[in-house]
């Protein structure tokens, strides 16, 4: 009788306290929601807040998006290549798709790695003119997976302080001494070296091409102090692989500096195809390393199979002819010399991201919502993407965009600058 009064007693118990739980947890989501509420209309107030409009065609520089925006110009892509719907890519895609099935449902060395995933490695370190070369799902993880990897309490990693926020996340996650240089500053990054030179290995961390600013970094600079303080040197190269350089193979090939170089972690996802994926290439025990240790590769399912045969494909093209890659140069240079005649600070120098500097957050947005409606799509980023009072419109050009794309994105520019006051 006793032993039914217990349970009894503790059902009640139990039942009250589930409720008071209940209670306690619903009003701890009602001030979660408030608060987010808060942060969010904050957001909206300051003009900074980010839309996602959503497309209704392929990528290219001509779209169509949901709710009949037909016939629109897009300048805002990654696309530097065109090769997001290159019909060989595409069949490449389908292919691979149809004989390698649509994914592993495994990570890379449990059952998760095919040949396709080997040749593309080879092909991608062929191509870089390096030993071997690692899959991730993005460069993001990419960023992720080296640093910890690769770097100990013992060490010193040397950033820029523009550098993309996957390499800063990265950064995070390891364990070594961190400083940060000034952007492009080859003063501030001596002198950091040289506070450096207490430490057992030295990592110099920068992109090779600033997505924000379209600025490329002093490689030949950087190179120098590192071969003067002893210091390795790491590019990102997601906007510079494919285009950048007389074969297209990134920033170090550009500016004559691929024998030192020693890490290059870059992107599937933008020149290479548009698809996913992201990789590092360099020394063959360093890869090796980070098949052992780098945790977003242990711990992510293998690349799907239709990716890598888009990219493979798209890595053929290029390693077959400079066409498509020489064509950018000229295209970048007519928007930014009719753009700069036509009274706008456009910064960074000779890349095909074209910042439009405007300052204003506000501005960005409203300019790039009246492009829109000319028929030019164009994002405005503000902070946090970009420090405060630095709002802009970023163009990106395209090698499938036409000189008449390119006069028609000016012109529009132009009518929607005067009337925002952007221009006299």
């Amino acid at each position: 009788m006793w032993r039914g009064r217990l349970v009894r007693a503790a059902l009640r118990g139990g039942a009250g306290g589930a409720g008071g739980s209940r209670g306690a947890s619903g009003a701890a989501a009602a001030q979660l929601r408030r608060r987010l509420e808060g942060e969010l209309e904050g957001i909206r107030g300051a003009g900074t807040w980010k839309s996602e409009r959503v497309i209704a065609s392929r990528q290219g520089p001509h779209l169509r998006l949901a709710g009949g925006g037909a016939g629109i110009l897009n300048f805002c892509a990654n696309n530097y290549l065109g090769l997001s719907s290159h019909p060989e890519v595409i069949r490449a895609g389908v292919w691979t798709l149809e004989q390698f099935g649509a994914g592993l449902s495994s990570v890379r060395f449990i059952c998760g790695t095919q040949s396709i995933h080997k040749d593309l490695e080879e092909k991608i370190s062929r191509f870089h003119q390096r030993e071997d070369a690692i899959l991730y799902a993005s460069c993001f993880d990419a960023n992720a997976g080296i640093f910890e990897a690769l770097l100990t309490p013992e060490d010193a990693v040397l950033s820029d302080e523009l550098n993309h926020a996957s390499i800063i996340d990265g950064i995070r996650l390891c364990k070594a001494n961190k400083y940060r240089y000034r952007h492009m500053d080859m003063q501030d990054l001596e002198a950091k070296l040289q506070d450096a030179q207490k430490h057992r290995l030295r990592l110099v961390a920068t992109d090779g091409a600033f997505s924000m600013d379209g600025d490329i970094a002093p490689l030949k600079e950087i190179c120098r102090l590192a071969e003067k303080y002893e210091a390795l040197v790491f590019i990102d190269e997601c906007h510079a692989t494919g285009f950048l350089g007389p074969n297209g193979r990134g920033t170090d090939e550009l500016l004559g500096v691929m024998d030192k170089v020693t890490i290059i972690n870059s992107t599937l996802g933008k020149a290479l195809g548009g698809a996913a994926g992201g990789y590092t290439t360099g020394p063959k025990p360093l890869i090796d390393l980070l098949r052992q240790r780098s945790r977003p590769y242990l711990f992510s399912n293998s690349l799907p199979p239709a990716v890598v045969g888009c990219a493979s494909k798209a890595l053929d093209l290029l390693m077959e002819s400079n066409a498509i890659a020489q064509s950018m140069a000229a295209k970048t240079q007519r928007f930014r010399s009719k753009m700069t005649a036509a009274g706008f600070t456009i910064s960074g120098q000779d890349h095909p991201i074209c910042p439009v500097m405007l300052g204003d957050a506000q501005l960005a947005a409203v300019m790039a919502d009246d492009m829109l409606s000319r028929g030019i799509y164009v994002i405005g980023f503000s902070y946090p993407v970009v420090p405060k009072g630095k709002a802009r419109i970023r163009v990106q050009i395209s090698a499938v965009h036409s000189d008449e794309d390119i006069d028609r994105c000016v012109e529009a520019f132009t009518e929607v600058g005067r009337k925002h006051g952007a221009l006299p």
